[in-house]
Formats: structure tokens, C-alpha cells, sequence
């Protein structure tokens, strides 16, 4: 092989092995976000089930309390 022959192989070889060290580099990225994100909609989903529950809580009691308010109307 001529030296122009070996160099070109090895800038292709530098090239790859910087393109590859990107890429582990993306995926360890994208593996934290998703960790974040994951533990994020954790959250949300909890909240949100607490917020259900409250909600279906004022609904009683305000049904509660329209069902109160007619009892004391008078008779028309």
C-alpha cells in the first residue's frame, strides 16, 4: 500500500471512531432524558390522580350541598 493509501485509511478509521464516540455520546444523552422523562410523566400521572380524587370530591359536595339548598326551599 503507498503512504497516501495508509493515510487516507486512517483519516477514514479517525473519522469513524470520532463519529462512533458521538454517537455512545447521543445515546448516553438520550438515555439520561428518557430516564428524566419517564420519572417526569411519573409525576404527572400521580398529580393528576390526585387531582381526579379532588375533583370528584367537590363534585360530592357540592351535590351535597344544591341537594340541601332544595330541601330548604318552600314549597311553591
Amino acid at each position: 500500500m503507498s503512504d497516501y493509501a495508509e493515510e487516507f485509511d486512517d483519516l477514514g478509521v479517525n473519522d469513524l471512531e470520532v463519529k462512533l464516540c458521538e454517537l455512545i455520546r447521543l445515546c448516553e444523552q438520550l438515555k439520561a432524558e428518557n430516564i428524566r422523562l419517564r420519572s417526569r410523566q411519573a409525576s404527572l400521572l400521580s398529580e393528576r390522580s390526585e387531582l381526579v380524587d379532588k375533583n370528584e370530591l367537590a363534585r360530592t359536595r357540592v351535590a351535597s350541598i344544591l341537594s340541601r339548598l332544595k330541601e330548604m326551599e318552600p314549597e311553591a
